[in-house]
């Protein structure tokens, strides 16, 4: 596989088998070429609910299985994932963009979210039976039915395996609904789930834009779990609005701020900033979009030695020699679009110290930008998913504290400072799910939960927590034996056989 060859998509993925339907044409396009990569069909409302039909028929014999079982076919699929991660990873590459090393890190994501999810789910949702004087008392947990996965374009393996796993793993079947942009990897991830020798009809696959994704969503169906935008996010919160019964669990992203505080290690801070906000080309919902720094001679020292580090990192195609540290954008027409927004936030009052540019025509290989925000009345609250990095300066730490909250998201905020006291007044304060000290903002744990307030979701994080969403408690008083009890009520006549 190269980056000039075409791959021929096998079609949707229903009940075991690969149908090659009729539907419109859909087309993954190379990022850092601008080359065509994949070519396939977009799902047809039949296929959408004939897969919806075969997830309905495998759920009760899925759910019925010993949980040993159902962890065994997801062992089986890291073990395919594990034998294929070289063509994995070169196939994210090609895809994203992103670079090789990078793309590494992901396929071992992917594989290590199986043991995980097994931990989790026994810490979490393992069934629990209190003796009583009168009584057993019994908690278990059932699977939520039929769910909706839909996955996003910057990890297509690794955010999408996320919920997949875990909904596996407390009895769901699946309808899965990749990124539109990342297609072929989700093919190559289905094929790994059909080598593991999965039941048919446990996960399907179906490929296509927002309208396959709504005509999933009108199925019957008993959950949606979702990583994207705000705005998809509210779309589907408001699609099920009349329907309170079926579960969502959106993850929407976040207008990150990392605050850089009394540091003695100008190298570390200006790295841990990088990471923060640039890894995967800034397309990761964890980056901070808003760096905010002393206005100091420490800060124009910090900001210094940034600029020239920004406008030094090696960008390119993942194959580029040497190895780049950051790959394109997902597409050239988000590119042009994130220089519509650099450019209008110039227009707007911001003042630009590095100006993002389009590195080679019909890509969406970017450099970084940088805008100076802090005299811009009323900045956007919005998500930039680009390596576009916005700066407010401050002269107070309460000040850099009321910046930091200056928005109605909440995913992660991020604290570079020896102020251990500092610390403590940034996490009581700041509003975010994830807090991070001398970390970048882009760095969480599998083995803790992932998910924030606000904007950027609805309170059901995932990671760690994922399986608290994919079952539902079920709490029982059990005895083997009907028996009277000892003492009867009052008011109650003889209940004596006659």
């Amino acid at each position: 596989m190269t980056k000039s060859s075409i791959m021929h998509g096998k079609g949707q993925y229903i009940n075991g088998l690969w149908i090659q339907g009729d539907g419109t044409i859909l087309e993954s396009i190379n990022p850092s070429y601008g080359t065509l990569l994949w070519q396939g069909t977009i799902a047809t409302e039949q296929e959408v609910t004939a897969a919806c039909d075969a997830a309905r028929q495998a759920l009760l014999s899925w759910s019925s299985l010993d949980f040993e079982q159902r962890a065994h076919y997801t062992q089986n699929f890291a073990q395919q994932i594990d034998k294929n991660r070289d063509y994995l990873a070169h196939l994210i590459a090609l895809e994203t963009g992103k670079p090789l090393w990078e793309a590494h890190t992901e396929v071992s994501a992917v594989i290590g979210k199986i043991n995980l999810s097994i931990q989790a789910y026994h810490e979490r949702t393992w069934t629990k039976i209190t003796k009583t004087t009168e009584a057993n008392a019994c908690l278990r947990f059932k699977p939520q039915g039929v769910v909706v996965v839909l996955g996003a374009f910057n990890f297509p393996a690794h955010l999408s395996n996320g919920h997949i796993v875990p909904a596996l793993l407390a009895g769901n079947t699946i309808l899965y609904k990749p990124s539109e942009q990342a297609p072929a990897v989700a093919e190559f991830i289905m094929q790994c789930w059909h080598e593991s020798k999965i039941p048919p009809g446990v996960i399907n696959c179906l490929q296509g834009d927002a309208s396959c994704g709504r005509a999933l969503l009108s199925q019957d169906i008993q959950g949606v779990f979702f990583t994207g935008s705000y705005a998809t996010g509210l779309r589907i919160h408001q699609q099920f609005s009349d329907k309170p019964e079926v579960i969502l669990a959106l993850e929407m992203g976040g207008n990150n701020p990392l605050v850089i505080d009394e540091i003695s290690d100008l190298n570390a801070a200006v790295y841990h900033t990088l990471l923060s906000s640039l890894l995967t080309a800034g397309q990761r919902c964890t980056c901070a979009r808003r760096v905010i720094i002393p206005d100091s001679h420490q800060g124009d020292d910090f900001m210094n030695h940034f600029i020239k580090t920004c406008s030094s990192i090696k960008i390119g195609p993942f194959d580029q020699k040497p190895e780049p540290f950051m790959g394109p954008v997902i597409s050239h027409e988000q590119a042009i679009k994130h220089l519509h927004s650099q450019k209008k936030l110039i227009e707007s009052g911001g003042s630009h110290l590095l100006s993002m540019a389009l590195l080679a025509e019909n890509t969406g290989l970017l450099s970084p930008g940088i805008i100076d925000m802090t005299h811009f009345e009323n900045p956007p609250d919005e998500e930039i998913f680009a390596p576009l990095v916005q700066i407010y300066r401050y002269n107070h730490f309460d000040e850099a504290i009321n910046l930091a909250n200056q928005t109605r998201y909440g995913l992660v905020a991020g604290l570079l400072s020896n102020n251990e006291q500092h610390y403590h007044q940034f996490y009581q304060q700041v509003r975010a799910g994830l807090i991070n000290w001398n970390k970048p903002t882009t760095g969480a744990a599998s083995s803790l939960p992932f998910g924030g307030v606000g904007l950027s979701g609805n309170h059901r994080p995932s990671a760690y927590f994922a399986a608290d969403y994919c079952a539902y408690p079920v709490a029982s008083m059990e005895q083997p034996l009907l028996t009277m009890p000892e003492q009867t009520l009052p008011g109650i006549g003889s209940l004596g056989t006659p």
